[in-house]
């Protein structure tokens, strides 16, 4: 994708990833916290994650493309160079997002199986447990180091994917207007009385 109505693609779809990558970092830390919300926004979580992810590879190559078309300045360069960072945060933070929901739903998946082994009424049920539902049942104390351990890298991923987000904007917003606006107000040209038109 090159263009959109005219204009480079990069400059429409930049705006996709300055909102989708600090929308799913902040998703992905909720849910690697606070289990209220992992229970109902794992599943949006992960697809808003994989959604940013998608974007940024589409962002680049439409980057890529309008790079080849402007005047090469050691600003668009250091632009291009930073762009070219936001894939690794974006894979690690959907990676991060489906390792939570996979969790979350294994989790949900064993609850319910504990549920079925209610009798009728609510009574509990005579269950035999066999060794095989020994092994298969999580460790406790492990899961809560493991739910731990995940929610730091989330958090670390997050704040790498909000920051990388920032640096290339920064340096972006950088390359397009330094040089490229007055300091001082234009006064306006002959025949303008300064007033937009209605």
């Amino acid at each position: 994708m090159t263009e959109i109505n005219g204009l480079p693609a990069h400059v429409m779809l930049v705006h996709v990833v300055v909102v989708l990558i600090p929308l799913s970092a902040l998703l992905v830390v909720l849910v690697a916290v606070w289990p209220a919300a992992r229970q109902r926004l794992d599943i949006a979580t992960a697809a808003l994650a994989v959604a940013a992810l998608a974007s940024v590879p589409l962002t680049t190559e439409a980057g890529d493309w309008l790079e080849h078309r402007l005047p090469r300045t050691p600003l668009l360069r250091i632009h291009t160079q930073l762009g070219d960072t936001m894939l690794p945060w974006a894979i690690a933070l959907a990676v991060v997002a489906l390792v939570i929901l996979v969790r979350n739903r294994r989790a949900v998946g064993r609850g319910q199986t504990r549920a079925a082994r209610v009798g009728a009424g609510g009574e509990p049920a005579t269950v035999e447990i066999r060794d095989s539902d020994r092994r298969h049942r999580p460790d406790p104390k492990r899961e809560k180091m493991l739910s731990a351990a995940i929610a730091a890298i989330a958090v670390v991923i997050a704040v790498g994917s909000v920051v990388t987000v920032y640096r290339i904007g920064d340096s972006g917003s950088r390359a397009a207007w330094t040089g490229q606006f007055s300091e001082q107000p234009v006064a306006p040209s002959p025949g303008q009385s300064g007033v937009a038109p209605s």
